[in-house]
């Protein structure tokens, strides 16, 4: 291990993305871990920066070279990872590496990268506020919402216990102060 890891996850819509880009204007030591993805951009993503856009194909003969930190399909064909060529780049040149990602591709990282992670969950106050919040969004279909929706709830309850921290992202003020206190109790270790 060369350094430190903070991971954020989250629901889709809970928050977490917001708290990460609030901590990376904070800490100009930390740096985004860019994830691979299957699927298409969304809205304003651009390729290399939000998400490095590969092919269903692609990522499955990344997977098979050993390329990955960490991968999960959270739909069918629809891939997300953690690349470990990635994580080389930031280290190298001494940086803290900060992930937003889904909560198993957290638990897998928390896994592989033990002590020298913190893994923190932001969570939203309810479930009918993360319906409001996808829906503002205005990024996802009706379908994509509903599916959004329905796995939010198993995705809390499998992070529960299982993140080193958890937030309520109900006051977005008080969300980033708690988030920076963590952060920086770990970085203190």
């Amino acid at each position: 291990m060369k350094g430190k890891v903070i991971i954020f996850s989250a629901p889709s819509g809970a928050g977490k993305s917001t708290v990460v880009q609030h901590l990376l204007k904070l800490h100009p030591e930390f740096e985004f871990s860019v994830s691979a993805a299957s699927r298409k951009p969304r809205g304003n993503e651009v390729d290399g920066v939000d998400y490095y856009f590969i092919s269903a194909e692609k990522f499955r003969a990344l997977i098979d070279a050993d390329a990955f930190v960490e991968h999960e399909e959270v739909y069918k064909d629809h891939f997300y990872g953690t690349l470990k060529s990635e994580v080389n780049r930031i280290w190298e040149k001494g940086n803290v590496i900060i992930f937003d990602v889904d909560v198993k591709g957290a638990a897998n990282l928390k896994k592989y990268f033990k002590d020298a992670a913190l893994s923190i969950l932001i969570v939203p106050p309810s479930m009918e506020i993360l319906e409001q919040r996808l829906r503002g969004r205005g990024t996802d279909s009706e379908e994509d919402i509903r599916l959004r929706l329905d796995k939010a709830q198993s995705e809390i309850d499998f992070a529960h216990g299982r993140s080193d921290v958890e937030l309520v992202n109900d006051v977005l003020s008080k969300t980033f102060e708690e988030a920076e206190k963590a952060v920086n109790e770990f970085l203190a270790k």
